[in-house]
């Protein structure tokens, strides 16, 4: 049963609903997903770092996914795994935690759009402008970008959960398996239609801003290739732009789905198991996608890397 002592800074958490034969499944495969996140993109972003072959643009605006896979999951996997392994009656979690749970969640969905966009930016100039993308691409260049893509998602998302924070609140149950902006404000028995009215403004202006500008990216970039005689510009677009399209689809894919699922309450069991895969399939597909894809990393350069050196025998 529900507490609905007013304003109670321990909330307890309603988790998956899922049989005594799959916990222990479901809890692998999350267990392992998250190390795999966490080896691959560290990993990643090691690669590009110590490799100065690697230390341009396209590159260097890439590693922010991987920054973003790891916060987003680390925020949520490790906490999940805990509460799959307690009864209901014991998953309790603090008001503050819940917030900024909540908080990091919707970052990671939001700053996923932002840092692709910015990505989509840089190819539209590689192929569109070739010539002037040394001059336009500088190291003060991609600071901007990086700073607009965090920051604007910063931005947005603190306006959303502020809205949230301000309300009274007279329940305590979180009907999710982890926090986020909805299960905060339906704790409330006050008004929130400002709080509805933001949350749809929100969705809709990232998704338009997001798909829009890819669109109007990819339209012009096609419009190029098309045009152009030069084999080996349509195959370097071919070759990057069909990495970077395919890891935004398969985000755009992956939110969408559990924002379809948000409209049938009789499926709420896989919204909630899809609101879990939305950060762990992305975080786990970026790195391979990259490192499979592009000819400059390779995951055989990463295990080069970190495996143990060969000792050459003395003589």
């Amino acid at each position: 049963m529900e507490n609905y002592t007013y304003n109670s800074f321990m909330l307890q958490m309603e988790g998956l609903h899922v049989s005594k034969d799959s916990i222990y499944p479901l809890f692998l495969f999350f267990f392992f997903s998250y190390l795999f996140i966490l080896v691959a993109n560290v990993g990643i972003a090691i690669l590009v770092f110590s490799n100065k072959n690697l230390h341009l643009p396209m590159y260097l605006l890439f590693c922010n996914l991987p920054f973003n896979d790891i916060l987003g999951n680390s925020i949520l996997v490790p906490r999940l795994l805990i509460d799959m392994l307690r009864p209901q009656s014991e998953r309790f979690i603090s008001y503050y935690e819940c917030v900024v749970q909540a908080f990091t969640s919707h970052m990671f969905g939001t700053t996923s759009h932002t840092v692709l966009m910015i990505m989509a930016f840089d190819r539209y100039v590689a192929i569109c402008n070739p010539l002037r993308y040394a001059a336009i691409m500088t190291n003060k260049m991609l600071i901007k970008l990086t700073v607009s893509a965090w920051g604007v998602a910063f931005v947005l998302v603190g306006i959303l959960l502020g809205l949230t924070i301000r309300l009274n609140r007279c329940r305590t149950l979180i009907m999710n398996p982890y926090c986020d902006n909805a299960s905060l404000f339906k704790l409330s028995c006050e008004n929130v239609f400002i709080n509805n009215v933001y949350g749809l403004t929100f969705t809709v202006v990232l998704f338009t801003a997001s798909i829009g500008s890819m669109v109007l990216t990819y339209t012009k970039i096609t419009v190029v290739c098309l045009t152009s005689k030069n084999k080996s510009l349509n195959s370097k677009a071919l070759k990057t732009c069909s990495t970077h399209l395919v890891v935004y689809l398969i985000m755009l894919f992956s939110g969408m789905i559990v924002i379809i699922l948000h409209r049938f309450p009789q499926f709420s069991d896989y919204r909630k198991l899809s609101s879990i895969l939305f950060h762990i399939i992305p975080g786990s597909l970026n790195p391979i996608i990259y490192g499979v894809q592009s000819k400059e990393i390779r995951f055989l350069d990463f295990w080069k890397f970190f495996g143990p050196k060969k000792i050459l025998p003395s003589q």
